[in-house]
């Protein structure tokens, strides 16, 4: 089995995003600078998986794309994996808080929030569409600002 992981930079308003993928799916999606991980058998080459994210990537801030449909290959603890599935049930536009995913996946709200922290595919795993119980926006690691950008883009603010 092809164990390359195929690396490539996307531009985006936000900055660019490091993204990698292996055959199989796409590992990460993050804002640069993104080290890999040391002893990762990586190729600049992007592969046709990661031309078809730049693809939906650019439809997705261009605002005409709402889902991406490139497979995802995520790995984690049974309970991060949980937590990353209900994050992919949030639609877009909307918003839910660490508290209602912690009710949907049955843990503690301070869990989901460490859980939602190691989401290495953001934007596809949108972990931007989580806020505070008081609808706030909290923690996110490309920071509050590319946060409230993503949260405004799917609400169709103009910017």
């Amino acid at each position: 089995m092809d164990k390359t992981i195929y690396h490539m930079t996307i531009p985006s308003p936000l900055g660019e995003l490091s993204c990698a993928a292996t055959a199989p799916g796409v590992i990460l999606v993050m804002y640069t600078p993104y080290i890999l991980p040391a002893g990762a058998c990586t190729t600049g080459k992007p592969n046709e998986l990661l031309e078809r994210l730049r693809d939906q990537l650019d439809e997705y801030f261009a605002g005409t794309r709402r889902r991406f449909d490139v497979p995802v290959l995520l790995s984690g603890t049974p309970h991060r994996l949980k937590v990353w599935d209900a994050l992919c049930g949030v639609p877009y536009g909307k918003t839910v808080t660490y508290r209602h995913i912690a009710e949907t996946v049955g843990s503690a709200p301070i869990a989901v929030g460490q859980a939602v922290g190691q989401n290495r595919v953001n934007i596809l795993v949108p972990c931007h569409r989580v806020v505070g119980s008081d609808g706030s926006l909290t923690g996110y690691g490309g920071g509050l600002e590319r946060k409230r950008f993503l949260l405004e883009l799917e609400a169709g603010v103009a910017r």
